[in-house]
This record gives C-alpha cells, structure tokens and sequence, in this order.
C-alpha cells in the first residue's frame, strides 16, 4: 500500500485533527474549560465538533447501519454543489473507505462463477482480488498507453462480446477515474462514450473517483464525475445505474488509517438498495472516526471562517507540491534510457514503461519471477526505493511497467532522483544484451 500519504510525511489538516480530537474527548467541550479551550482551539472547530456529538451521541457507540443521517446530509450537500444535480442522502452509504464499499456492491451483483465483471487492464488490485474472492469472472478491457491510457469504446465492445460468447453474465463495468496506477484523468467525451455503452449494453458502472481532487492539469483535463456526466445525458439515461465511490484516504487528506468513505447509488431499483442495506448491516456500522472524517471532507472551513486561512494554506500548498512532484518524476523517468512515461495527469502515481534487455527476461525465468519484478527488487535493493511491479497490475502483453507514487517529500527529490538514475543505469549496464 504504498498510496500513503501520511507514511511519507505528509501533514494531516489542522482543523479535521482539531475536530477529531474534540469529539474524541467531549470534555474538553465542557463550559467550565470554555476559556482555556477558546485559546488551543479556533471558534468553528469547537462548534463543529458540537454540532457532530449533538447528531452522533457517543462516537464509541454504534450508529446507523448506512451512516450517520447528518453525515449523509452533508455528504449529499457536497455531491450538489460539485455537480449541479440533486443528491438523496438515503441513496449514500457511509463505509469503511472506499474499498469496503466496492467489495459491498461486488458481493450484491455476483450470483456465481458465471457473473462477468469487466476491469481495466492495468488496474487496482482491489477489483482482481474481490472478484476473485466471490467466485466471479473478471472481463478485462486494456487502457491504450499511447492516448494517455483513454479509453477505446472498441475495446469495451470487443472485451463484452468475447466473455459473452463464453457464456458468461457481463453485469457491470469497473472504472477508476483519475486511474490507479495510471494515473489518467478521463476526457467528458469518453466519459459520454463510456456511459453509452453502459446503457446500450445493459451493465452497471461503478466509477471509484477517489482521487476527484488529485488533478494537475485541471485546465486540459478536469474532473468530471460520472453522476455530473451522466445527468448532463438527458432523460434517455434515466434508468441508467450508477455506483460512484469516494474515500477520506486521498486527495488533500491522506486520512488512510481512518478507514472512511462513501458510495451513492443512482438508478437502482429500490428492492436492490434494500439488499444493499442487508449487507451493510451485517457489519453493524462504519467505524465512526471514519465517518466523521467524511463530514470533514466533504464540508470543510470556508472563506470567512476562522479555521479556513490555515485550511487553505494547507490544502493550497500539499496540492502545488505534488503537482511539481508529479513533473519531477515525470521528467527523471523520461531521461532514463529505454523508459516512457506519461505524465500524471491525477491520482498519485506514475506508471512508466520500461524497456528490459532479454538478459532480464532469462534471469526473471531463472528466478520464477517476473522481468519488471526482478527489476524493481533491483531497486529496492540499491535505492531503498518501493515501486510496484506492473505485472501486478496487468500489462499489454510483452510490455514491463511499475508504478511509482510521487508521494516522498519534495525536500527528498533531487537526491530520490538522483539515485533512480544511477540505478538504472548500473541495472542497464549490467544486463546489456
């Protein structure tokens, strides 16, 4: 996991701690400490933190199966604003991260081995390993590397019609926007294109959109989110049906231990929303922290607020920084001999191509390994650098990538850099066919 923005020294938001740790010790709220308070805490803090302990009772207590009520109200606020459509706060489900709530919708459409769910090739882990684990089939689609890993709606065409014949229940359609490990950030004319497959086919989209603020070219590639999309589609979509997933883990926040998320239905038959229901109670609740985090999250301190001059600030400089960290890394891998990589358009990470001599290849076979595995424990080995394999994430055939977070501190680059280099030029030296 290495998406972990907190491990890598990244700075919690001042006011989300100052508001968990008030609710966590409701004490301190008393009116005999009201002064002594008023001089640790900013004013909207405290009332913050009031106005949750007033809809929550105790945060050690269980809550509502699908989410605290107000939670869900702010969540649907938030969903308003971002889209211009309405939201339904019966229809948003708080969960534990985004992950859990992934796994709930998998567990509902899967009937058995032959449930087909298509995934983009690379993808998440996540979406392999839930498939897996409820005895689905995945229907891989390939991203196409060479359109800033876009989406060809001849290859969803392709990918259906081949597990079709197969016999096999293609019902929904993965995908992750900005993209985990790709770092792509979708045109609104895929997006167009990707719905109306959805539609003509008949299959469920479950959009994961928890990297919506993690965007650095919001000038030629803005976030969309699909629910805005697919509204902006007109009444012919309006039985369209549509997952779309968040999580406190990412963007700005990095509140990953938290373990807080959400999803919101769109266009499910009310008799699945029960089913959906079932499910999420059986787990109890979301854990409480998490859903506080998401209140945070999605209404946070706003301008003329007291707390919001240092949210800002905050919020403003960590986004500035990974942009440039983003180039940087961008850059450092397009001058290593025999690698590509786009540029991060969103998310956290890069996903460059690498170029291995057929000397890795045999020694990959003599370690029972993968080439870009043999690769990247290379560096590991000589860096203390983590990067990920790309045969983890799926690969087009004969090709080698790894993904790389651009998460370590910007103080850390020139040396990280630096280093990434000279390995990769020792490893090419050493291996040289």
């Amino acid at each position: 996991n290495i998406g972990n923005p907190q491990q890598l020294n990244q700075k919690p938001i001042t006011f989300f701690r100052q508001v968990a740790s008030l609710v966590d010790n409701p004490d301190l709220l008393s009116p005999e400490n009201r002064e002594l308070l008023l001089k640790l805490y900013p004013s909207d803090a405290i009332k913050r933190a009031e106005l949750l302990l007033h809809n929550i009772g105790s945060i050690g207590a269980y809550s509502h199966s699908q989410g605290i009520p107000h939670i869900r109200q702010n969540v649907a606020r938030f969903i308003e604003r971002r889209d211009g459509y309405p939201a339904d706060p019966s229809k948003i489900f708080l969960t534990q991260g985004a992950s859990a709530g992934v796994q709930n919708i998998l567990q509902v459409l899967t009937e058995g081995p032959s449930t087909g769910i298509m995934i983009p090739i690379p993808q998440y882990p996540l979406y392999s390993a839930t498939i897996a684990l409820f005895n689905a089939t995945p229907v891989p689609y390939s991203l196409d590397e060479s359109q800033d890993w876009g989406l060809d709606p001849k290859k969803l065409a392709s990918s259906i019609g081949q597990a079709r014949a197969k016999g096999v229940d293609v019902r929904a359609l993965c995908i992750i926007n900005p993209g985990n490990p790709t770092g792509q950030c979708l045109s609104e004319a895929n997006m167009h294109e990707i719905v109306d497959f959805c539609h003509r086919e008949r299959v469920v989209l479950l959009a994961d959109e928890v990297y919506q603020t993690n965007v650095y070219q919001p000038a030629q590639r803005p976030f969309h989110s699909f629910k805005k999309v697919l509204r902006s589609m007109g009444p012919t979509y309006a039985d369209f049906e549509l997952v779309s997933f968040h999580s406190v883990s990412k963007g700005m926040v990095g509140e990953c231990g938290r373990r807080g998320g959400y999803f919101e239905c769109t266009g499910l038959d009310p008799r699945v929303l029960e089913q959906i229901y079932k499910i999420a109670s059986v787990s109890l609740c979301p854990n409480v922290h998490g859903q506080i985090m998401v209140d945070l999250m999605t209404n946070p301190p706003q301008e003329g607020q007291p707390s919001y001059p240092v949210y800002h600030a905050e919020v403003h400089g960590i986004y500035e920084s990974l942009r440039r960290r983003a180039k940087r890394l961008a850059d450092c891998f397009n001058t290593m001999e025999g690698v590509t990589c786009n540029d991060a358009q969103g998310a956290m990470y890069l996903f460059p191509r690498v170029r291995l001599p057929r000397k890795v290849i045999e020694e990959a076979k003599r370690q029972g390994r993968q080439p870009d595995e043999v690769y990247c424990l290379a560096m590991l080995d000589a860096t203390g650098v983590c990067v990920v394999p790309g045969s983890g994430f799926g690969q087009e055939e004969g090709t080698w990538h790894f993904r790389s977070t651009f998460l370590p501190p910007e103080g850390l680059f020139d040396g990280f850099c630096a280093a990434l280099e000279e390995f990769h030029r020792e490893f090419m030296n050493k291996y040289r066919d």
